[in-house]
């Protein structure tokens, strides 16, 4: 009896430790190892970028700093991963910070959560999301000094890239004088249906991340306005733009849809105008990230440095394009072929409001993928599948590259770039992403 009675004493202890273990396990019973939870967490800000009309320019704000904040939170546990600070020059270093009983993964994505919130958004977007990983921790069984521990690192962190993002002379921009339409031949100006004031003039002004400034990359001049000359190569551009777009196949319409990524459209029937809301070319690529991931097998902490990474090369890549853009002040195919050539002419995608010249999307898409080639691999084949929402379907590339050249012929399509334009931007594009690679070693 004496025997037994040892047996269940000891059968007790066991017990009642396996509880104890189960209640103070910061990994809340594993809830949050799994890294397509980051992935649907970054698809939940894409998703309010969309709602609240934000323009692709200051999307690429909004991903970065809250990637930035995920990862840095990665950095204080993985030790296979550099902190930012001193990697980019100008982002100072967490003050020392208690990680007893932190859930890393819960963290990064609280932290990404409370920054992607604060950057630009309106208060409370991401609160009900929040709630959600909240809910998954108590339903767990994650010990409330877990919880407790974990939103306190969570919010300093935050609360660090936050301060610092305020910095980057955002705020200033939006004070900025307006910019002047010119009435110079061969410049821009705003274009149907809405005619609507260049997106973002002073967006050169923003700070840098891996980059040294706006204009550390620029491109050639564009080819020298010429209407009179149809030998020119203004003119041979502007035909060549104008026979594609008049004789598309539906391949090309495919193409030119699939990568459409305007952000906002506007529709007008009448005198009423609305807007059709789509994703930016940030929110496709980060998009592509999380499909990267999930084929790849990532883990929680590559997967965040890959969106991390990826969005980094997208934010420097969009201000050297728009440095270049409000510096040659380009005019748009639209404009010249209605005024010069053909009155009624439209091209296939609506004309976003800004210079033509450099390309943004073939820019930053080159810049991401480089980033991603860094992290994946060359010849990473894959179906993107991010255009099914809008009833677009998939398309298949042998490489992130090869998506990215895709993209150069998807704006020539569409009658909103000149061909030349896509070519020069997606060189200039992967400088940027290059840079990226080379100077942020965040990776050991």
């Amino acid at each position: 009896m004496r025997i037994l009675a040892k047996i269940v004493f000891f059968s007790f202890l066991l017990f009642m430790n396996a509880c104890r273990d189960k209640k103070q396990n910061a990994g809340g019973s594993n809830a949050f190892n799994d890294p397509i939870l980051f992935c649907k967490t970054v698809k939940e800000l894409n998703n309010v970028v969309k709602q609240n009309n934000f323009p692709p320019i200051i999307a690429s704000r909004n991903y970065v700093y809250a990637n930035i904040a995920a990862y840095e939170v990665v950095a204080l546990h993985d030790k296979r991963f550099n902190s930012l600070a001193g990697e980019i020059k100008h982002f100072p270093a967490l003050a020392k910070l208690d990680t007893q009983n932190v859930n890393f993964k819960y963290a990064s994505l609280l932290a990404f959560c409370k920054v992607g919130e604060a950057v630009t958004f309106p208060a409370g977007s991401m609160k009900d999301y929040v709630a959600k990983l909240d809910s998954l921790a108590a339903a767990n069984d994650m010990a409330d000094e877990t919880i407790a521990a974990t939103k306190k690192l969570a919010d300093s962190v935050a609360a660090h890239v936050i301060r610092w993002s305020k910095k980057d002379h955002y705020a200033e921009t939006r004070t900025a004088e307006k910019f002047t339409i010119t009435t110079e031949e061969g410049r821009w100006i705003p274009t149907p249906p809405g005619y609507s004031q260049a997106l973002e003039p002073h967006w050169r002004e923003i700070r840098t991340l891996a980059l040294d400034s706006s204009n550390e990359f620029v491109p050639p001049p564009p080819p020298p306005f010429n209407v009179k000359d149809k030998n020119s190569k203004f003119y041979q551009e502007t035909i060549s733009l104008k026979n594609a777009g008049d004789s598309l196949t539906d391949e090309q319409k495919h193409i030119a849809m699939f990568w459409d990524d305007l952000g906002s459209k506007v529709i007008v029937n009448g005198h009423v105008m609305s807007t059709a809301k789509k994703f930016s070319p940030t929110g496709h690529w980060m998009n592509i990230v999380g499909i990267a991931a999930e084929k790849s097998n990532s883990d929680f902490s590559t997967t965040v440095y890959a969106y991390t990474k990826t969005a980094i090369a997208m934010f420097d890549a969009f201000i050297q394009c728009w440095d270049e853009k409000f510096r040659s002040n380009y005019i748009r195919p639209e404009t010249a072929i209605n005024k010069y050539i053909d009155p009624e002419w439209r091209p296939y995608l609506q004309t976003p409001p800004f210079p033509e010249y450099t390309c943004g999307h073939s820019t930053v898409s080159a810049s991401a993928a480089e980033a991603l080639t860094n992290v994946f691999g060359d010849n990473f084949a894959y179906t993107d599948t991010s255009e099914l929402e809008f009833g677009i379907k998939s398309r298949s590339f042998k490489s992130f590259k090869d998506a990215a050249i895709e993209n150069n012929w998807a704006r020539f399509y569409g009658g909103i770039h000149y061909h030349n334009s896509c070519i020069i931007s997606t060189e200039y594009g992967k400088k940027v992403g290059d840079a990226v690679n080379k100077r942020l070693k965040m990776k050991r």
